[in-house]
C-alpha cells in the first residue's frame, strides 16, 4: 500500500516592509518541497489587519481594490486604496490603516509618533461612503501614528480645538492641549453606515499597558515623548467621552470605556477614536479569519507552519503564529514557527502549543539585506527544518522506543 503524502498547512503572517503573508508561503512552500516533492500543501495566508488586508480580503470575497490619493501619516499625499468586496448584503468596504498610516510609509528620519496623524484613514472612510459602502470594516495594525485615531475624525468632519479655540496640530504630540470636540460636522452617512473595526484586543489605550508605553518606542518615541503622548490619549479619552460618546453610545447598555476597553488601543489608539462614533471593537481573527474555514484545514494536516517577522513576548498577545499554534493544538497538530527574529520572551509561545520555532537569518547581516533576502531565507529555513524532521523520522524508525 503506497502511504499518503505528507499533509502540511501553511498558515504564516506576512513579513512587515518585506513580504505579503502570501508571499511568505510561497516561499516556506518551496523549502518544504526540495526535501519533500509529493507533499500535500495547504497554504493558508493570514492576515491581522495590517499590511496586505484589503488586498487579502479583496481576493478571498470576490471583491476589489479602489485606489485613492489620501493624506500620509506625515502628512504628504500618498498612493492608497480600500476594498470593496463582493457577496450579499450590503456593501461592504475595508478599509486598511496601514495602507495610509502605517509605519512603512513613515520614512525613518522622521519616525516622531508624536507628530504622524490617521487622518488620512478618515478621508478612506469617506471615501468608501462615497462608494457607496455602508457597511466598514477597518483593519488596525502596523501602524505609524499615536494619535487616538485624532486625525481620522478631523478628516470625518470633527473640530478638536485647544482652550484658545484653535484647531489642534496633527499627530498625538498636541493631544495634551485638547479642550474640545465640536461633532456638528461630522459626516453623517456615519450615522446610517456600520463600522466595524477589527483589532488586537490586547491593545489598550491607557494606564501601564497603554498603547503609547507599549509600541511608542518601536515607532520612534524617546521615554519623554512616550510619556507626553500618554498624556495626550488621557485627555482625548476624557474629552471623547464627554463630546462624543454620547451622541453615539447605544440606547441600553453600558458605554465603552475608551480607556481600558479591548481594542481601544489599536493602531496607536485609532479604535478609541472610532469607537467614540459609534465603531465596533471587535477582536480582529473573528472578524478577519471568517470564511477560511481554518480550524478544519489545520486539523486535517499532520504538521503546521507558521511564520511571523519578530518572534518575541508580543508574539502570545494576539500575534497569528499564537493565534495558529492555540487552535492546531486543541486538534492535536504539532506546529513549528519560522521567525525574522527571535527576541526575549520568545519562549513564552511554547505555552499556547507551539512546539518549536526557528529563525531563518543564516548569518549576522544588516536589516536592509535581511529585508531583501527575506524570501531566500525562508525557503532556505524551511528546508533544513524538513530535513531535520526527515532525519528524525529515520532515527525513530531505527530505534522504534525512541517514538
Amino acid at each position: 500500500m503506497t502511504p499518503r503524502p505528507h499533509r502540511i498547512a501553511i498558515a504564516p503572517s506576512g513579513f512587515k516592509e518585506s513580504l505579503s503573508a502570501a508571499r511568505v508561503a510561497e516561499a516556506i512552500a518551496t523549502g518544504v518541497r526540495r526535501v519533500i516533492p509529493d507533499a500535500d500543501l495547504d497554504l493558508i495566508p493570514l492576515v491581522d489587519g495590517g499590511e496586505g488586508t484589503a488586498e487579502a480580503l479583496a481576493l478571498a470575497g470576490g471583491g476589489r481594490l479602489v485606489p485613492v490619493t489620501a493624506t500620509g501619516p506625515v502628512g504628504d499625499p500618498v498612493a492608497s486604496h480600500f476594498a470593496l468586496l463582493g457577496g450579499p448584503g450590503p456593501l461592504t468596504a475595508v478599509v486598511e490603516m496601514a495602507a495610509v498610516a502605517g509605519l512603512a510609509l513613515v520614512p525613518p528620519d522622521r519616525r516622531h509618533p508624536g507628530a504622524t496623524t490617521t487622518y488620512g484613514v478618515g478621508e478612506l472612510i469617506r471615501a468608501a461612503l462615497d462608494a457607496g459602502a455602508r457597511r466598514i470594516l477597518v483593519g488596525c495594525g502596523d501602524s505609524g501614528t499615536s494619535d487616538g485615531g485624532a486625525g481620522a475624525l478631523q478628516a470625518l468632519g470633527a473640530r478638536l480645538s485647544d482652550r484658545h479655540g484653535r484647531e489642534l496640530r496633527p499627530g498625538g504630540g498636541s493631544l495634551h492641549e485638547l479642550e474640545h470636540i465640536d461633532p456638528s460636522g461630522l459626516d453623517p452617512r456615519l450615522a446610517d453606515a456600520e463600522l466595524l473595526v477589527a483589532c488586537n484586543p490586547y491593545n489598550v489605550l491607557c494606564g501601564k499597558r497603554g498603547v503609547a508605553r507599549v509600541f511608542g518606542p518601536q515607532k520612534g518615541a524617546t521615554p519623554a515623548e512616550v510619556e507626553l503622548l500618554s498624556a495626550g490619549l488621557e485627555q482625548l479619552a476624557a474629552v471623547l467621552t464627554r463630546d462624543l460618546l454620547p451622541a453615539f453610545a447605544p440606547p441600553a447598555g453600558t458605554p465603552v470605556d475608551l480607556r481600558t476597553a479591548p481594542g481601544t488601543g489599536a493602531s496607536g489608539g485609532l479604535g478609541a477614536g472610532l469607537a467614540s462614533v459609534g465603531a465596533r471593537l471587535l477582536p480582529r481573527y473573528d472578524v478577519l479569519l471568517d470564511g477560511l474555514d481554518l480550524d478544519a484545514r489545520l486539523a486535517r494536516a499532520d504538521f503546521v507552519i507558521t511564520a511571523e517577522g519578530a518572534l518575541d513576548h508580543q508574539t502570545v498577545r494576539g500575534k497569528i503564529p499564537a493565534e495558529v499554534a492555540r487552535r492546531a493544538q486543541a486538534a492535536g497538530v504539532p506546529v513549528l514557527v519560522l521567525a525574522g527574529t527571535i527576541g526575549p520572551g520568545a519562549q513564552d509561545v511554547r505555552a499556547v502549543g507551539v512546539d518549536a520555532y526557528s529563525a531563518i537569518l543564516p548569518a549576522p547581516m544588516t536589516l536592509v539585506e535581511a529585508i531583501g533576502r527575506s524570501g531566500e531565507f525562508l525557503a532556505d529555513a524551511s528546508e533544513r527544518a524538513m530535513r531535520i524532521m526527515a532525519l528524525g523520522t529515520r532515527l525513530t524508525r531505527l530505534d522504534p522506543l525512541a517514538a
